[in-house]
C-alpha cells in the first residue's frame, strides 16, 4: 500500500539547491527527483532541509504533492556539510516538534547526519528508512587524512544500520560494504539512482557553442580532487585534436577565486593543452542535457564514487561513457555495451579509452544506442520510486513485526 504521508530528510542537500558547488551534487538531484516521482505514486513528500538562507519561508512547493520545509539548526547560511555535525541537536528537536504534532507514515534519511537526526527523533510506531548516499569507511579509506568527517560518522553509520528498519543501497557495491559493516541483509533493498528520460534524450538542442573542428569530451562534476578531472586533464595530450569541456565548480564570481580552478588552469597549461580545456563552471540543470548531446564521449573518472548520476545521465542522451571501475559505475557502465571501464587514477588508461572511442564512430553509435535502451529499461525515475516504495512495504512489515512483539 503507498504510504499517505512520506518525509524525506536531507540536512545538507536541499531539493532546491544549485548544482556544482562543493556539497552540491548528486543527492540534491536524487532527492528532489525520488520527492516528485512518490508524488506522481500518490504520496504527499515533505523534504524536510536545513535553513541555509535567511530569507527563505519555512515551506516551499516544490511541485504539486512535494514542499520543502526549512528547519532551523546553526547558523541561517550554506556552511560546509562536514562543518553541521554540532548543529544536529538542534535539527533533530526540530523534526521531533514537527512529528510529535503531525507524524508522517515513513521516515526516510538521505545520508549519515540526516539519519543520526531522524533517528533521534522519530515517533517509535513510524518505520525509519536510511539511504547513506555515501559511506564514511569508504571516504576513509581513499582520502586518509584528507578527510575532513567528523570523528563521530563512523560509529553513527554503524548505529544506523541496526536502528533502520530498511537501508537503500544505491549499488551493489555499497551494498557489499553495508555487509561487512555488520548490516542485517534482510533490511538492505538496493535501489539505483533515477535518470529524467524526458529531460535527458538523445534529441534536442545541443550547446554550448557551435562545435569545432575536433572531436569534444565533456565531463560534468563538482571540483573536488576525489573527482578524477586532474586525471582526465593528464590524459588529453594523449588524445589529439580534441577539446574538453567541464561543467561544475562554485557559481558566480566565487568561481574565479576558487583555488582547485586555479590548479586545474595551471595543470592544463604544464600538461600542454591550455587551449583545449575549458571550465564552464556550474550550469543551471536545463543546459546540462544539451551540454552532453555535444559530447563524442562523456568521461567520468572518480577515485570513488557511491553511485554517480552523470553516468546515467550521459547515456540517456545517447552518449557512450568512459568510467572508472568503481562503486555505482560498475552498475551501471556495461563494458563494450554502454561505454567503457578504467581503473581509477590511470590517465594513460584513459587516452587508450577514449581514443579506442573517438577513432570509431561506429562503435560510438552503438554504445550510444544500446546506452538509451538499459537506462530506460532499469533506470528511469518512475521505476525507482516504485521500488522505493516496495522499500517502504518492508520496512512498515519490519515495524509492524517489531511493535507487535513490543507491545
Amino acid at each position: 500500500m503507498t504510504p499517505r504521508r512520506v518525509d524525506l530528510v536531507s540536512e545538507h542537500a536541499s531539493p532546491l539547491a544549485g548544482l556544482g558547488g562543493e556539497d552540491a551534487g548528486g543527492q540534491n538531484v536524487h532527492v528532489a527527483a525520488l520527492a516528485e516521482h512518490l508524488s506522481y505514486l500518490g504520496s504527499d513528500v515533505t523534504v524536510l532541509t536545513r535553513r541555509d538562507a535567511r530569507h527563505l519561508p519555512r515551506l516551499v512547493e516544490l511541485c504539486p504533492g512535494v514542499v520543502v520545509d526549512h528547519v532551523d539548526a546553526g547558523p541561517a547560511e550554506i556552511l560546509p556539510k562536514d562543518a553541521l555535525f554540532p548543529h544536529l541537536p538542534e535539527l533533530a528537536a526540530g523534526l521531533r516538534r514537527r512529528w510529535l504534532a503531525d507524524p508522517p507514515d515513513i521516515v526516510h534519511a538521505h545520508f549519515w547526519m540526516s539519519g543520526w537526526a531522524a533517528s533521534q527523533a522519530v515517533p517509535p510506531d513510524v518505520p525509519l528508512v536510511q539511504t547513506f548516499h555515501a559511506l564514511g569507511v569508504v571516504k576513509r579509506r581513499h582520502q586518509g587524512a584528507a578527510d575532513t568527517s567528523p570523528p563521530e560518522r563512523a560509529a553513527i553509520e554503524a548505529d544506523l544500520l541496526q536502528r533502520a528498519d530498511q537501508v537503500v543501497a544505491t549499488c551493489s557495491d555499497e551494498e557489499s560494504e553495508l555487509l561487512a559493516l555488520g548490516a542485517d541483509p534482510d533490511r538492505i533493498t538496493v535501489v539505483p539512482c533515477g535518470v529524467d528520460t524526458s529531460a535527458f534524450r538523445p534529441r534536442g538542442p545541443v550547446g554550448p557553442g557551435p562545435r569545432r573542428e575536433r572531436h569534444r569530451i565533456v565531463a560534468i562534476a563538482r571540483l573536488v580532487r576525489r573527482k578524477g578531472i586532474e586525471d582526465l586533464i593528464r590524459a588529453l595530450p594523449r588524445v589529439p585534436d580534441t577539446e574538453l569541456l567541464v561543467a561544475g565548480g562554485p557559481q558566480g564570481a566565487a568561481f574565479a577565486r576558487d583555488p582547485e580552478v586555479a590548479r586545474l588552469r595551471r595543470l592544463a597549461a604544464r600538461c600542454g593543452v591550455p587551449e583545449r580545456v575549458t571550465l564552464l563552471g556550474a550550469l543551471p540543470r536545463h543546459k546540462i542535457p544539451p551540454l552532453l548531446r555535444s559530447a563524442d564521449v562523456v568521461v567520468s573518472v572518480p577515485w570513488y564514487e557511491p553511485f554517480g548520476i552523470v553516468p546515467l545521465e550521459a547515456m540517456a542522451c545517447g552518449v557512450p561513457v568512459v568510467g572508472s571501475a568503481v562503486g555505482g559505475l560498475l552498475d551501471t557502465v556495461q563494458p563494450e555495451r554502454t561505454g567503457l571501464l578504467v581503473p581509477p587514477r590511470t590517465p594513460g588508461a584513459v587516452a587508450l579509452a577514449v581514443n579506442r572511442l573517438l577513432d570509431n564512430p561506429s562503435l560510438r553509435l552503438r554504445m550510444g544506442e544500446e546506452a538509451v535502451a538499459v537506462v530506460r529499461e532499469r533506470f528511469t525515475w518512475k521505476q525507482v520510486a516504485a521500488a522505493t516504495l516496495d522499500a517502504y512495504t518492508r520496512a512498515r512489515v519490519r515495524r509492524g513485526e517489531w511493535w507487535a512483539v513490543s507491545a
